[in-house]
């Protein structure tokens, strides 16, 4: 689900890389930093590839978050290929052609995601940004989160993939940053108290 909840919301907020799906896809990457998973995942924000399709877009098409991992540079030979000889090159997506150290790789990644997310806090629900007034500092508020003992907010600028900063903000349900909203995106995650830390929400605005 994306953030606003009409196209014409959607816009205005700047909230197309703010899905749920995008927070995972996020949330994968730092994982794959935090448990040293030989895999560097470049995320890209687009549904999928041109001319096809994976699993991953049915579950988006129902709201639920969903990524998919494929290799940045796919051999055709052996991709949506009958398995066949045509002068002398072999087709076909045949067990020889696997890496199996790539694969191992991704499913240590996906193990290391899931373990990650069954050990965070449930994410913070209700989160808004407070835009009621013309001012550069910027008000969040949220209803706590089980399990959650204190929060972090999180922001990037607007032309940036990635989250850039975060600060712990302790066990409240509001906080004021001295940090024009106008410029940044903000995020909200709850943390527990080892450090496991929730998939982020983007706030709607509130006036």
């Amino acid at each position: 689900m994306f953030v606003g909840k009409n196209p014409r919301e959607l816009r205005s907020l700047g909230g197309e890389s703010d899905s749920s799906s995008r927070q995972l896809a996020r949330y994968i990457g730092e994982a794959a930093r935090a448990f040293s998973t030989d895999l560097s995942p470049l995320l890209l924000f687009r549904p999928d590839r041109y001319l096809r399709g994976g699993d991953h877009t049915s579950f988006n098409q129902y709201g639920f978050a969903a990524v998919r991992f494929t290799e940045y540079r796919e051999d055709y030979h052996h991709q949506h290929q009958n398995v066949r000889t045509e002068n002398g090159i072999e087709y076909g997506d045949l067990t020889k052609f696997v890496n199996f150290d790539y694969v191992a790789n991704v499913a240590r990644l996906n193990a290391a995601t899931l373990a990650a997310l069954a050990s965070a806090p449930a994410p913070p629900q209700n989160v808004h940004l407070l835009t009621r007034e013309l001012e550069n500092d910027s008000t969040m508020t949220w209803d706590k989160s089980p399990r959650a003992s204190g929060y972090e907010v999180l922001w990037r600028a607007t032309a940036s993939p990635d989250w850039e900063h975060a600060k712990d903000v302790g066990n409240v349900t509001r906080v004021t940053l001295p940090i024009s909203k106008d410029n940044v995106i903000f995020a909200l995650r709850g943390v527990d108290g080892e450090g496991h830390r929730s998939l982020p929400v983007t706030p709607m605005p509130e006036r």
